[in-house]
């Protein structure tokens, strides 16, 4: 765990430094539709950390920011997975979402953004001897993260707290990625 948040630190510390001295020759231009890809820790919180590890995070996602608008959009696939403390095999999570993205502070240099929204989830056991019954759950999320231009794409780095409704009870972590938007 150490290990990974030392690397996410050192990878942001990186992109603001390349970001505020590259921002001065960037001109700002939204682009309405665009790709992204972000990797991350994942990190188990509540009853779901007293029995698996920090994880990883991989995510794919299409945001549309409408021109002129303070408020854009956001549909991101998720796969988490997280490695139990005891007895070997990673729960796997999967999850469909459609986030709202509100720019707390906006403009052409670094901004700052709210992000949140609501999705299925799935849910399954791997490398287990008793991989369970995969389960579906609708859940929500919600975050913030900083904006970085960069030359024809932006960087990000983002925190988003999940929380997936189950039968009597809840699975949620803490996803904290760095991500391109192209």
């Amino acid at each position: 765990m150490k290990k990974i948040a030392i690397s996410a630190a050192a990878i942001a510390v990186a992109a603001l430094g390349f970001a505020s001295s590259a921002h001065a020759q960037i001109p700002s231009v939204v682009k309405p539709v665009r790709l992204g890809v972000s990797l991350g820790a994942a990190i188990p919180t509540g009853d779901f950390g007293s029995v698996v590890n920090t994880g990883y995070n991989a995510t794919g996602s299409v945001a549309l920011q409408p021109p002129a608008l303070p408020i854009g959009f956001r549909i991101d696939a998720a796969f988490n997975q997280f490695g139990f403390k005891q007895g070997g095999g990673n729960a796997n999570v999967f999850g469909v979402t459609g986030n709202a993205l509100v720019n707390i502070i906006p403009g052409p240099a670094l901004g700052a953004y709210a992000i949140g929204g609501a999705g299925y989830y799935h849910e399954s056991l791997s490398g287990t001897i008793d991989n369970g019954t995969p389960q579906n759950h609708f859940g929500f999320n919600i975050g913030a993260g900083l904006n970085i231009p960069l030359t024809g794409f932006n960087a990000f780095i983002e925190a988003r707290y999940n929380r997936i409704s189950e039968n009597g009870g809840s699975t949620s972590f803490v996803p904290v990625t760095v991500g391109v938007l192209f």
